[in-house]
């Protein structure tokens, strides 16, 4: 379906191209027609469809996102290039003061096209905010989408047909569409089930972690908040739902545990450095579940949970899932920390060990004087040392920065488990 779409209004613009104009005139609309299909379905793919990320997750939906824009960055570029190349004639349209309004609109779209990729590909080199980007972002895709497709509609060589017409007319509404779900439609949704913060508990590590139950209307009706493990939501606090900017964290209370949910989040940014500071009672809302980083969806005879830092937050939901269900398979913790005084959780996981079948092994980077535990960084030696006999058969859990991950997925591929077995979450999917 994606690629139907995708090409649908190239194969009704190529049947209905003029002859005469030259073989690179058309193929430079044929390739402008398949950027625009694209940039328009990245509106759906963004939009947290659950329907549509439920099979892949949506950290990996989002990761597609990206990288399908660089694709249809290039076929947009390619269409006024080869048109340029074709006939020199073309270059006088980019003189904006003078060129009829049609060329003004490809002119804007491409520009904020550019720009939209630019802020998101050197964000942190521009030391950006989240919350600005988020908002810039929204901006700037918006008016990609409308001055490309007033450009195509004020053209209309290759939609002057009534079934070209009516195509690009349905392609406008869905654009539309999109824009009033995520911007309106869903915001009243979650208007409509708003939470209070009941509790904000300080962790070691820089972390805090927010407790919210729901708002008193929102009881009325509520029948529990149901996820799988490890799966993560957007969050907006103390703001109305209509805000541009949610943010989005792993859930870390027990997927047994519906009545109440609780976030753990490390001060790292604008916005979770006043996560601390927020006070019982203030509003929040919540969209999600999302997510596939779940082991309710990779069943096994045992798991391998491997974190770093912050990234304990979704291995502890797992971890106290199945402490309240009972479950009693064999399972490893892998925790990296730089220092003793750092490992989040600390406690609770000691605790874990006489409820669950658990091993735990603590990696300091930094590790204090006489300390017995491994030290540096999760590795292959590390990892040989204490998994146990038959651990290919394991499924295992990885969530760290996107380093962390990359070296600790090869490490895991070096020691023969299965691709399909190791199972991650990136925090950097946007």
């Amino acid at each position: 379906m994606y690629l139907g779409v995708t090409i649908a209004p190239l194969v009704l613009a190529w049947s209905g191209m003029e002859p005469g104009r030259g073989f690179l005139i058309d193929f430079s609309v044929a390739l402008g027609f398949v950027g625009l299909s694209l940039m328009g379905l990245q509106f759906l793919v963004a939009a947290r469809f659950q329907s549509v990320a439920a099979p892949f997750g949506m950290d990996v939906l989002l990761q597609y996102h990206r990288q399908i824009g660089y694709v249809s960055l290039l076929f947009i570029l390619a269409h006024p290039l080869l048109l340029f190349v074709a006939d020199t004639g073309y270059l006088a349209l980019l003189d904006v003061t003078t060129a009829p309004l049609r060329a003004k609109m490809a002119v804007t779209s491409t520009v904020a096209l550019l720009v939209l990729v630019a802020l998101s590909v050197w964000r942190k080199k521009l030391r950006i905010g989240y919350e600005l980007w988020q908002l810039t972002h929204g901006v700037l895709a918006f008016v990609v989408m409308a001055a490309a497709l007033t450009h195509v509609l004020l053209v209309g060589y290759y939609v002057n047909e009534p079934l070209e017409i009516a195509l690009w007319l349905w392609m406008s509404a869905v654009f539309v569409g999109l824009i009033l779900w995520v911007r309106v439609v869903r915001p009243l949704e979650l208007r409509s089930k708003a939470w209070r913060i009941e509790e904000v508990i300080p962790e070691r590590g820089n972390i805090c972690t927010i407790v919210l139950k729901p708002s008193r209307l929102h009881a009325r009706r509520f029948d529990g908040f149901h996820f799988e493990p490890g799966q993560f939501a957007w969050i907006t606090v103390d703001k109305s739902p209509f805000a541009i900017t949610r943010h989005p964290f792993s859930i870390s209370s027990s997927a047994e545990k519906t009545e109440r949910v609780a976030l753990s989040i490390k001060a790292a940014g604008d916005f979770t450095r006043e996560i601390g500071h927020l006070k019982p009672g203030a509003t929040a809302y919540l969209d999600g579940p999302h997510g596939a980083f779940t082991m309710d969806r990779h069943d096994g005879p045992g798991f391998v949970f491997i974190g770093a830092g912050v990234g304990i937050t979704p291995l502890m939901s797992m971890l106290r899932t199945m402490a309240d269900r009972n479950d009693l398979r064999p399972c490893y913790l892998f925790f990296g920390n730089r220092e003793w005084e750092s490992v989040a959780f600390r406690e609770e996981i000691e605790d874990l060990k006489s409820r669950l079948n658990l091993e735990v092994m603590h990696v300091l980077s930094r590790p204090p004087e006489g300390w017995k535990g491994d030290k540096g960084r999760i590795g292959a030696a590390v990892l040989a040392r204490h998994l146990p006999e038959r651990y290919q058969h394991l499924q295992y859990f990885i969530c760290g920065s996107d380093s962390m991950m990359d070296a600790t997925e090869d490490a895991l591929v070096h020691l023969g488990v299965p691709k399909r077995r190791v199972h991650s979450e990136r925090f950097g999917m946007v």
